[in-house]
C-alpha cells in the first residue's frame, strides 16, 4: 500500500478510465513503474461509443489548455467544438445560446481509435505504463483507486442513429421527458444521439426515451433517424469525507472520489484533474487531499446545492431559467455568462449546501466516508402513458432490434456490464 511502499516500488492503479490513465501518464513520464488494472476488456468499454460533452463554462481556463499544461495531447482524440447550442424550453420554444468562445466540445467515449478513452490509453502506453485488462485486483492493493461508480443515483437512456443532418447540438430542460434533469440531441458527422437522463426512479423507463425521441422529431422534422443501437448507463454521485485514505495513503480519483457535477453529471474535467493531482503528490508534490479541497471540492459542493434546487422545481422554473439565460445573453452578448454563474461557487450556494446536504445525502460505508445521493422515488406526475408518436419511435427501434440492433446498458457494478434493473422494470 502507498503508505508503506518505498518510492522505488511499482505504483498500482485500479481502473483504466480517464482518471486512472491520467495519473498513470504523469507518473510514467516521471520515470515511475506503473501498473494499471481494469476488469473490463479495454478502456472505454463501459460507454459503448456514446457522445459526451466537455463543457467549457464552469471554470475560467479552457479545459484543452489545461490538458496541454498537464502534458496531455488534446489533438490525439476527435473533438467537435460548438459555440452555438439550441436551448429547448419546456414549452418547446427553441432559442440559441451563443458565445465567441467554445461552449461545448463533444467527444466520443468507447473503444474506437478516435475516442478520448483510447487516446489516453495510447498516451499511457507511450509514457511507459503497463496496462492489464481483464485483471481483477483487490482494492486494498491499489495506490490509486479509479474504478468508477459503485451504486446508482441516476440513469441515462439513449438511442444512437445514422442521419444525413449536419452537425448539431440541442439541450432541453423538461421535467416530463427527463425528471429533474435534461435531455439532449447531438449529431456529429452523420451519427446522432438522443438521450434523456432520469434523476427519479421509474417504471417502464424506456417510455421516457421513446417520448424524448418523438419530441425531437417533432421539433426537428428535417432530421432523419435510422437507429443503430440503444445505450444507457448509471451515475453514482457521492461527496467523500476523505480523498486520501488516512490509514493506507490510497488516493481516490474520478468517480471513486465523488468528483463530478451533481447537477448535470459532467465529470471528465474533474476525472483527469484528480488523476493529475494524485500523481503529483506521489511524485513529492502537495497533498492530494488538500489540492482536491482547494481546486475541485468547491465546484462539487456548488453542484450539490444546484441539484437540491433542481430536485424541487418543475417545468415552470425550468422555463424561467431558460428565459433568464436568454435575457442575460441579450444584455451581455455572451451566452455562457449566465450558465457559468450557475456553476460557480458563491456564498449563497455554500449556505444552500450546508443547510440541505444533511437531508439529501446518505452516509455510505468505506474508507472515504462517502455521502451518497440516493436514486429518488418517482413523483405522481411521472405516471403517464407514452404518445402515439412515441409508440412509433418504439416500433421503429423494435424493427431494427429484430434485424440485429442491440441494447447495451452498462451498470458497472464492480465494473461488470449488466442491464440496469430499473430500465426493464
Amino acid at each position: 500500500m502507498a503508505e508503506t511502499s518505498p518510492p522505488s516500488d511499482p505504483i498500482t492503479v485500479m481502473g483504466a478510465g480517464l482518471s486512472g490513465l491520467a495519473a498513470a501518464i504523469v507518473l510514467a513520464k516521471a520515470g515511475k513503474e506503473v501498473h494499471v488494472h481494469d476488469i473490463r476488456a479495454d478502456s472505454g468499454a463501459r460507454f459503448d461509443g456514446d457522445f459526451q460533452a466537455l463543457e467549457n463554462w464552469s471554470m475560467d481556463e479552457d479545459f484543452f489548455d489545461q490538458l496541454e499544461a498537464w502534458g496531455f495531447d488534446a489533438t490525439s482524440f476527435k473533438s467537435t467544438a460548438f459555440s452555438v447550442v439550441d436551448l429547448i424550453h419546456p414549452d418547446d420554444e427553441i432559442t440559441q445560446a451563443k458565445s465567441d468562445g467554445v461552449a461545448y466540445r463533444i467527444v466520443e467515449r468507447g473503444t474506437s481509435e478516435h475516442t478520448i478513452d483510447q487516446a489516453f490509453k495510447r498516451m499511457a502506453i507511450e509514457a511507459g505504463a503497463t496496462l492489464h485488462y481483464k485483471s481483477r485486483i483487490s482494492q486494498k492493493d491499489a495506490d490509486i483507486v479509479a474504478c468508477g461508480p459503485k451504486d446508482t443515483s441516476a440513469i441515462a437512456l439513449g438511442e444512437i442513429f445514422h442521419t444525413t443532418h449536419p452537425n448539431h447540438i440541442a439541450f432541453q430542460l423538461n421535467d416530463k421527458l427527463a425528471p429533474g434533469a435534461y435531455s439532449y440531441l447531438i449529431i456529429i458527422d452523420g451519427v446522432g444521439l438522443i438521450c434523456t437522463c432520469l434523476w427519479r426512479k421509474q417504471k417502464k423507463s424506456d417510455r421516457f426515451l421513446n417520448e424524448t425521441i418523438a419530441c425531437y422529431q417533432r421539433l426537428y422534422p428535417e432530421i432523419d433517424i435510422h437507429p443503430i443501437k440503444r445505450v444507457g448507463g448509471k451515475g453514482d454521485f457521492t461527496l467523500n469525507g476523505n480523498y486520501t485514505d488516512p490509514a493506507t495513503g490510497q488516493h481516490y480519483v474520478g468517480e471513486s472520489g465523488g468528483l463530478q457535477d451533481f447537477m448535470w453529471g459532467f465529470g471528465m474535467r474533474m476525472a483527469v484533474w484528480s488523476g493529475v493531482l494524485a500523481a503529483e503528490e506521489i511524485l513529492g508534490g502537495t497533498s492530494y487531499d488538500k489540492q482536491v479541497r482547494r481546486h475541485l471540492l468547491p465546484y462539487v459542493r456548488t453542484s450539490v446545492a444546484n441539484r437540491w434546487l433542481m430536485n424541487r422545481v418543475g417545468d415552470r422554473m425550468f422555463k424561467r431559467m431558460c428565459v433568464n439565460w436568454m435575457k442575460d445573453q441579450k444584455r451581455s452578448g455572451n451566452g455562457l455568462r449566465w450558465i457559468g454563474r450557475l456553476f460557480r461557487p458563491t456564498l449563497f450556494k455554500r449556505l444552500v449546501f450546508r443547510m440541505t446536504s444533511p437531508f439529501m445525502l446518505k452516509r455510505g460505508k468505506g474508507p472515504t466516508r462517502p455521502l451518497r445521493l440516493p436514486f429518488r422515488k418517482a413523483k405522481a406526475r411521472d405516471n403517464w402513458e407514452q404518445s402515439k408518436e412515441a409508440d412509433l419511435a418504439k416500433a421503429r427501434w423494435e424493427a431494427v432490434r429484430r434485424g440485429g440492433g442491440h441494447v447495451s446498458f452498462a451498470s458497472d457494478s464492480e465494473g461488470e456490464a449488466q442491464e440496469i434493473s430499473a430500465i426493464s422494470s
